[in-house]
């Protein structure tokens, strides 16, 4: 419960202690000759609930005021009745509210005066009574604890929900983050490429200037596409649905082959068997994977070839390898793009090493198979252009 809620019931706690106390008292007194009730005596009954209100801004003031209203209503002679039940209420709250030292102070300080009031009228009875109001306020301070640990205990669910929906919206971003610097990042690269072959089109062999501005108007058509998608989702506040897929990678590598890349994309296996173990989400990371490799060879490394090369490998794995043959990171800190590659395999269990091939720079990554395609001895595990040989009679290549 909210502090915004929890003040409309105190404000009726309030009130109907009020209620209670001035009817109680009234009828009270109709039963006890010789009793009064004046302007002062009703000031002090309604003075007592009214401090109440004090509960969330001034505990302190609270409790004492109404000790003291009570105390003071007791000594002018008033009729007896509920009158102690604003101050019960106020040693309640006053606990509740963490002053826990102070109101066991004033219940202890009432438990002596109870017991001197008794030693001084001397009676056995008076004796009982003094211990049933000091079994009384102790009970009532007990019940404030109960109520603060049941505050505090709700203020702590309230601020796990609220620390794991602020996580869940950080991830979001995040996410978000990510896909719009993969949209952009490669298709403002492959733009570029395919823009700077224009120019260099447009004086030697001007025919072939209309195919290169085509592509590119392709390229930058596609890119829109993708980036209106993503902000749609941010608009509409919509769950993002990964819609990249295997099938969207061919197209991939002929945007890089298009771009002056020898590039080339291999599946060992059946493709449409490894994308039954991964599903959309993985199909989409596995994307991105290729995507941000194939666009850092394109625009840092000044490959001439590129290759992608996807199969099962042992462990229950999906192996992804995409190597080029630039001139590798040199020491080159991770940029954006790599560190949002490794965030978005660690999101699915996945991995990736980055592994300098002289020349060259390889790009393997390993996601997780729902159940693996190929066991380790029939699959061919994925390796890079180091490792691998001729290819197995089993590979499949996937030419767009």
């Amino acid at each position: 419960m909210t502090g915004a809620r929890r003040r409309r019931p105190m404000a009726a706690v309030a009130v109907l202690a009020a209620v209670i106390q001035l009817a109680g008292t009234h009828f009270a007194a109709s039963r006890q000759p010789g009793s009064h009730l004046d302007w002062l005596g009703y000031l002090l009954l309604l003075a007592g609930p009214a401090l109440l209100l004090l509960w969330r801004r001034a505990p302190e003031v609270m409790l004492a005021g109404a000790v003291a209203v009570a105390a003071g209503y007791l000594a002018l002679g008033y009729p007896w009745g509920p009158v102690p039940l604003s101050m019960a209420l106020a040693l309640v709250l006053a606990t509740a509210r963490r002053r826990r030292v102070f109101s066991w102070s004033v219940a202890g300080a009432l438990v002596v005066a109870a017991f001197a009031w008794a030693a001084v009228h001397g009676g056995e009875l008076d004796l009982v009574k003094a211990a049933a109001v000091s079994a009384w306020l102790v009970i009532m301070v007990l019940l404030g604890e109960g109520l603060r640990l049941r505050w505090e205990r709700s203020a702590e669910r309230r601020a796990r929900a609220q620390a794991a929906r602020q996580r869940a919206e950080d991830e979001y971003r995040l996410a978000l983050a990510r896909d719009i610097h993969d949209v952009v990042a490669h298709s403002l690269s492959m733009i570029n490429v395919r823009a700077s072959v224009a120019l260099h089109l447009a004086d030697r062999d001007p025919g072939e200037l209309r195919p290169a501005l085509e592509a590119i108007k392709s390229a930058s058509k596609e890119s829109l596409e993708q980036v209106r998608e993503l902000l749609g989702v941010l608009r509409q506040d919509a769950p993002r649905q990964p819609g990249l897929t295997l099938d969207s990678l061919p197209a991939l590598v002929e945007d890089a082959r298009q771009g002056g890349l020898d590039a080339t994309l291999k599946y060992d296996g059946d493709p449409s068997a490894l994308r039954a173990g991964l599903g959309p989400e993985r199909e989409a990371v596995l994307y991105r994977v290729v995507q941000e490799a194939v666009v850092n060879a394109v625009r840092h490394s000044g490959a001439a070839a590129v290759a992608v090369r996807i199969g099962p490998a042992a462990g229950g794995v999906l192996a992804v390898a995409i190597d080029d043959d630039g001139t590798g990171r040199q020491g080159a800190p991770e940029g954006n793009g790599l560190r949002g590659m490794h965030e978005r395999l660690a999101g699915i269990g996945g991995s990736v090493d980055l592994v300098e091939l002289h020349p060259g720079l390889g790009v393997h990554a390993t996601i997780p198979l729902d159940a693996a395609p190929g066991s380790a001895e029939t699959g061919s595990a994925v390796r890079g252009p180091a490792e691998t040989g001729t290819a197995a009679e089993s590979t499949r290549e996937d030419t767009p």
